[in-house]
């Protein structure tokens, strides 16, 4: 970790909505990104001592990132419910015109692949520089570049 290490309550304040955050624009449902978020922290509670990255928060990116990727390959092993047993949600007109806006920006950003959506968030949202995005995707910085120019792209022509 960087110069003094933080204790886990401090850990936790500091970066938990964060990794909420980033697990949430990974998988656009709040309640698993609770979930990967609350893992995340146990993860680094039993390997606390373990912490290598160049930052803590890279490194709970790349845990909340990991159990992302573990979710989903979860879910492709499981059999899919008949529609008519899948949640509805609200029509248009119950909801705000900016809950209508972040589903439409959320559906746009899963047509992505998951490793552009990754690097799109981390530098979008988290304002994260592409050598640590680099680090967290274990990519060239180049490629890092590429695929946050590429992505940005891809949801630009989708707009309309």
């Amino acid at each position: 970790m960087n110069d003094a290490p933080l204790g886990f309550h401090e850990l936790y304040s500091r970066y938990a909505a964060d990794v909420r955050r980033f697990a949430f624009w990974l998988c656009g449902d709040a309640d698993e990104a609770d979930d990967i978020t609350a893992e995340t922290f146990v993860r680094v509670w039993t390997a606390y001592d373990r912490v290598r990255m160049a930052t803590v928060k890279g490194y709970l990116f790349t845990i909340a990132r990991n159990l992302f990727l573990q979710a989903q390959q979860r879910a492709r092993r499981q059999v899919e419910l008949s529609d008519d047993l899948a949640t509805t949600t609200p029509s248009p007109a119950e909801i705000s015109e900016q809950r209508t806006e972040l589903a439409r920006v959320l559906r746009l950003l899963q047509t992505l692949p998951e490793i552009d959506r990754t690097a799109l968030i981390l530098r979008v949202e988290e304002d994260l520089p592409y050598e640590e995005i680099a680090a967290i995707l274990n990519i060239s910085v180049a490629a890092a570049k590429v695929k946050v120019h590429r992505a940005r792209l891809k949801l630009a022509g989708q707009q309309e």
